[in-house]
């Protein structure tokens, strides 16, 4: 467990002394920022045309109509912002010959896969602590439900480890961070609009394809159900990106 912590606090220290940390916290707050204000917007105008009003008669529930649509449009943010945070993971390490290092050290591969998604989980978990500043205004000033919020973020947190994880094995793959993050993008957004492709299929395919599709089981934890086909959907995906990295890993020893 410490050999795989201190990896994951290299990979901290690696990405707080570069601007990419920065980048990714400041350009996901900017956005998320963004959506909130346009759906609060959005939300008051709803609200005052049902003889409602911000924090007066809930003819309008702030859950479904605020907090779940600024949820489901944080999968955008994590389409720019999560290639940003793999691209450089082992084809930096490839590029300047540090890779040989880490595979000569006394560590497993498994060791170094889960350090390396630990150090990224730890910067999207900042990533998405910066946003619970809006939380904390629409639970100062209106009266939402808290479960759906914990179970938005437990679905975000298990949506954006998919990212990472997938992210990790691309970049596995090459030498260069910007083709590793590139390809990571276009895989990324492949998942993301799967279940638009699945309209144009048949209702086989379809149910294949919109199980597929990593935002679709998003949905249920915006609105306060934590499905165990979701769950086991997030896991499952996450645990067969981190195995076919540590392959990857493992016969890049070899060939070294």
């Amino acid at each position: 467990m410490s050999n795989m912590l201190a990896i994951a606090q290299k990979e901290l220290k690696g990405y707080f002394a570069s601007p990419i940390a920065y980048i990714v916290i400041g350009f996901s707050a900017i956005l998320f920022g963004w959506f909130f204000i346009n759906l609060l917007y959005y939300f008051d105008r709803m609200a005052m045309q049902a003889g409602g009003g911000f924090g007066g008669p809930q003819s309008v529930n702030v859950n479904e109509s605020l907090i779940a649509p600024l949820f489901l449009n944080v999968s955008v943010i994590l389409l720019f912002t999560l290639p940003l945070v793999t691209m450089r993971t082992y084809s930096e390490e490839k590029r300047s010959g540090t890779i040989e290092l880490l595979l000569t050290s006394p560590l497993t591969d498994l060791q170094i896969v889960m350090g390396k998604f630990l150090g990224g989980l730890v910067l999207y978990a900042a990533m998405l602590a910066v946003t619970v500043v809006h939380m904390a205004f629409l639970f100062a000033f209106g009266n939402p439900e808290w479960r759906p919020v914990v179970t938005g973020y437990l679905g975000l947190l298990l949506m954006g480890s998919c990212f990472l994880s997938l992210g990790l094995f691309i970049s596995s793959l090459t030498r260069n961070q910007i083709v590793a993050g590139m390809i990571t993008f276009a895989v990324f957004l492949l998942f993301w609009v799967v279940n638009w492709i699945s309209t144009f299929t048949g209702p086989t395919t379809q149910a294949v394809l919109n199980y597929l599709s990593i935002t679709e089981h998003l949905n249920d934890f915006t609105r306060g159900v934590v499905d165990t086909k979701h769950l086991v959907y997030y896991v499952s995906f996450i645990a067969f990106s981190l195995f076919l990295t540590v392959r990857s890993v493992d016969s890049e020893r070899w060939r070294g």
